[in-house]
């Protein structure tokens, strides 16, 4: 059996985020905007439920390279949701700001497949993917001189390796969980967050139980507001990463820090501006120091909004919504599977647009180029597994909703993905069938969608 490594170059891990994977699966788990309709009152909470229903097309479910003979599927999505949080602003009519601010969600999807071609039914009839994610925020005192913060979110993510095998699948687990606190003096214009994060990310299968880690970080982030709308920022942090089991994996740390702006220039143009330094430290083994990371990071975004108005310098207004046009870049490093770290430069465009309240569309799109340091077997005796290559990414994502009531829309989705690269990893150095990691991959869905 091929031990498939196709995992650190198709999916990379370092920290699952909670919105991060859900906008991975649909928008709008991602974006209350576009998730939450008009909701229900509870007490003192505010609840959005919601359920959609999804049949689509995957060309290359197995993430497989041309010559791997990729295997295409049909999906049937099932994903029921639920959002709850303290009552807004609209449901309050003016009330003084409640002194803890909560916010919850959940979801779970789940996937059947269906071969497209007959002779693949075999391959695909222990695949039954299911994802969930859950998240919940508190925010004590969100006004005050001094307040505080915390957050707890669980994410479970199904993968499957190249190889039709359940036993090879990357499924795996990631528990966040951070809590903070914020000093405002003078009224606000001013804030300074001093702060606390745990992650693990746990995978499934036994096969993989030498890349379970755990990450112990510790942050900072300042703002100050010289306009109503636009801030000077500051960032750093310090994390820790540690992999309990013996593996290739290196314990190490990774530091981060970054000064510049966020805000509006003007009524409509809003402008990201972040640049700074990163750095690792991973622990040398059997005599072979491994490659670190020490370079400059940023992102730069320029954002336009499609609405806006003589008001929008104004705080209590808001031009923005679901309508603009951004085009950005980031450049960042993060921990890895395959080899230490990487490092990660992107650019991209995206724009989203409301039309009348009744129909939403969203395109993003981005090419990418990532760099992956010298790789080294579990026993190093053994040698490299891999020199250190680039490759690069392609990736867009359409979405598009009608709303044919305030509670039911129907929408279409378009994924695309690609990895252009010529590298072949061994999972041995006499591994006479190497994984290639270029693939391609499109995922179409159609679907219909209850909300409240």
């Amino acid at each position: 059996m091929k031990f498939c490594l196709t995992l650190a170059a198709t999916v990379l891990l370092g920290a699952i985020s909670l919105e991060a994977h859900a906008q991975a699966q649909q928008p709008w788990l991602a974006d209350r905007r576009y998730g939450e309709g008009i909701g229900v009152r509870v007490g003192n909470l505010e609840l959005h439920p919601g359920i959609a229903g999804e049949v689509g097309y995957d060309s290359n479910y197995f993430l497989r390279a041309p010559s791997e003979d990729p295997i295409a599927a049909y999906r049937l999505r099932l994903t029921p949701s639920l959002s709850l949080a303290t009552l807004g602003q609209q449901r309050t009519q003016g009330a003084a700001p409640s002194n803890v601010v909560f916010r919850g969600g959940v979801y779970a999807s789940f996937n059947e497949l269906i071969a497209a071609d007959s002779k693949h039914s075999s391959e695909l009839s222990d695949q039954h993917p299911i994802d969930i994610g859950s998240d919940i925020s508190l925010n004590f005192l969100p006004t005050g001189r001094v307040g505080g913060d915390t957050y707890l979110n669980f994410v479970r993510q199904s993968q499957p390796s190249n190889s039709p095998d359940a036993e090879n699948a990357f499924d795996r687990d990631s528990l966040r969980a951070g809590a903070g606190l914020t000093w405002r003096p003078g009224g606000g214009l001013f804030d300074w967050r001093l702060g606390y994060e745990f992650l693990y990310n746990y995978f499934e299968k036994s096969n993989f139980s030498s890349l379970n880690n755990y990450q112990n970080g510790v942050n900072m982030r300042g703002r100050w507001r010289f306009l109503p709308r636009t801030a000077l920022l500051y960032e750093g942090s310090y994390t820790w990463v540690n992999y309990p089991n013996p593996g290739p994996q290196n314990n190490g740390a990774v530091v981060r820090s970054r000064v510049g702006m966020n805000g509006l220039i003007t009524t409509r143009l809003s402008l990201l501006a972040l640049v700074g330094w990163a750095g690792t430290f991973y622990d040398e083994r059997a005599g072979q120091g491994p490659q670190q990371f020490d370079s400059i990071t940023g992102q730069a975004e320029l954002k336009w909004f499609i609405s806006g108005g003589a008001d929008a310098m104004n705080p209590a207004s808001a031009p923005v919504g679901l309508s603009y046009a951004s085009i950005g870049y980031t450049r960042d490093v993060a921990n890895s599977y395959l080899g230490n770290f990487y490092q990660k430069d992107r650019g991209y465009v995206g724009v989203s647009y409301l039309l009348g309240g009744v129909f939403i569309t969203s395109l993003t799109a981005g090419v990418a180029n990532l760099r992956f340091p010298d790789s080294f077997y579990a026993n190093r005796a053994l040698g490299r597994q891999h020199e250190a290559f680039s490759e690069q990414r392609v990736d867009a994502s359409l979405f598009n909703e009608y709303r044919l009531s305030n509670t039911f829309g129907l929408n279409a989705t378009i994924n695309y993905d690609r990895n252009i690269t010529d590298v072949a990893i061994k999972a041995a150095p006499t591994d006479p069938l190497p994984d290639r990691l270029e693939y391609s991959r499109w995922q179409v869905f159609l679907g219909a969608r209850w909300f409240l």
